[in-house]
């Protein structure tokens, strides 16, 4: 895989970061490790090969010289002079409540043991007032964003007896939250403030329909209306890279794993257009993903501050049910979902459908559909007009104009240039650009897409295999 060019923190080496070890986030920046030996030499009491550390619970000065002394709390190194400040630091990482902390230090340290929260008398006493009053620990999400774009902060331990807590639900301007009452039925949570669509993602579980050239489309015309537009590309494949004429030397990969800043990772390439590039190594980060806690948020964690700066943030999914793509899901607002004309592809939807709920329900994050956008329409073909009748009688509104068919769409990424570069005025141009001035549109006034649970089961969908003796694809259009 590929690596950043870097200097060694400890012997000023000029190399490559290959691994993960030899990257590390330290007091608001980044240090850098050619080996092993380098990085033990750090470990020493910093990278100025000092002999003393400092401990990041009480502060004292004192020489590493055990294992146990130096541990790495959500992806970042800290120094603990005894057992006790180690004890300290674990139980700070896991959002135990101040009061714990204090009771726990009256009593010597066993190792790392568990903190049991103290539940007050029935009767009172002096104690329950001030247990009562102590502040409530902070939300997961919170420490999270306090742990930077570049790591998440550790699970909180559940106290015995103390009630479940579900983490808080990241931001999804405009989005309709669905939440799960006691009694386990949904909920429906109000509406947030008017900004959507503003972090879009494009996907479809069915391939050859078009996702990447909306992708680049929807991106390019909105950068073109002076947006300022981040395009992420989460397919292995890369193709949003080659559809622009733009290589790339950092990409998804080094953000995700490596933890590099996302401006460190993006090229501009078009104004108001920045690309965050993938490619082959980004099938490495699946592996990387499977083991980390919160797995399907790690990309929110990474992108969220740098997402900020942006208008849009349009992400490319791989036609697949990865946890790439449910990451994606978690960060996005919205769904835009590329639909060929065909009765395959029209069938495809319905894992669509089941995939936002589940993000919704299972996941807690308020993802909705914002559209879905009919592709490679003919109006020639009867499948084609059967097929846009269909979406349109299920999804109303939010079923887009289709996007015509033309022989200069599939011509544009061989030349590296987006639709509207190499064959301004065609009817395709016209069309992506009229879905960018819907989705400019709808963010403006606030208009919120449809909600998953709002969508009728796939299963009561009256989309029918045709056979060629009676029951023709018009038929399936009309009884739906």
């Amino acid at each position: 895989m590929g690596g950043i060019s870097e200097t060694c923190s400890v012997c000023g080496t000029g190399f490559e970061v290959q691994f993960r070890y030899q990257m590390e986030e330290k007091d608001g920046g980044f240090s850098f490790f050619c080996s092993q030996k380098c990085l033990e030499k750090s470990q020493l009491g910093g990278e100025s090969g000092a002999s003393l550390a400092t401990c990041d619970a009480c502060a004292k000065r004192f020489p590493p010289d055990l294992v146990s002394q130096v541990l790495y709390v959500a992806g970042r190194r800290h120094y603990a002079c005894s057992l006790g400040c180690r004890a300290q630091l674990v139980r700070e990482a896991k959002g135990v409540r101040l009061g714990d902390i204090a009771a726990a230090a009256a009593a010597p340290p066993e190792g790392l043991p568990s903190i049991r929260r103290e539940v007050p008398p029935a009767g009172g006493g002096p104690h329950a007032a001030a247990e009562a009053s102590e502040p409530a620990p902070p939300e997961p999400a919170a420490r999270a964003g306090a742990a930077g774009a570049h790591g998440a902060a550790a699970e909180p331990a559940a106290a015995p007896g103390a009630p479940a807590v579900r983490p808080a639900e990241p931001r999804g301007q405009g989005a309709v939250a669905v939440s799960v009452s006691p009694a386990g039925g949904a909920k429906r949570a109000p509406q947030r403030p008017a900004g959507v669509p503003r972090y879009l993602a494009v996907f479809n579980h069915k391939g050859g329909t078009g996702k990447t050239t909306t992708a680049v489309s929807v991106a390019a015309g909105l950068a073109a209306r002076d947006k300022r537009v981040l395009l992420v590309d989460t397919d292995a494949q890369g193709n949003v890279s080659v559809s622009l004429g733009a290589g790339a030397e950092r990409s998804l990969y080094h953000v995700l794993v490596m933890g590099l800043r996302v401006a460190d990772a993006t090229r501009s390439v078009r104004p108001n257009l920045d690309l965050l590039p993938s490619n082959e190594t980004l099938a490495a980060a699946e592996l990387y993903l499977a083991g980390r806690q919160n797995r399907d948020r790690v990309l929110s964690d990474r992108l969220s501050a740098a997402a900020a700066e942006y208008d849009y943030v349009v992400l490319d999914c791989s036609p697949s049910l990865s946890l790439m793509n449910q990451n994606a899901l978690v960060f996005a607002d919205s769904v835009l979902v590329p639909v060929a004309c065909d009765y395959l592809s029209l069938v495809g939807v319905r894992q669509v459908i089941k995939t936002v709920k589940n993000v919704n329900a299972l996941l807690h994050h308020p993802v909705q559909i914002w559209g879905v956008l009919p592709t490679f329409f003919d109006g020639r073909a009867k499948i084609a007009r059967e097929a846009v009748s269909t979406m349109k009688q299920h999804f109303g509104e939010r079923c887009l104009a289709p996007i015509r068919q033309a022989i200069k769409v599939k011509e544009a990424p061989a030349q590296g240039q987006t639709i509207f570069e190499y064959a301004p005025g065609t009817p395709a141009a016209d069309d992506y650009l009229a879905v960018v001035d819907c989705i400019i549109e709808s963010r403006e006034r606030g208009v919120v897409g449809s909600d998953a649970g709002a969508v009728r089961d796939p299963g009561s969908w009256s989309i029918d295999r045709p056979d060629a003796a009676a029951e023709r694809p018009g038929a399936a259009a009309a009884g739906a």
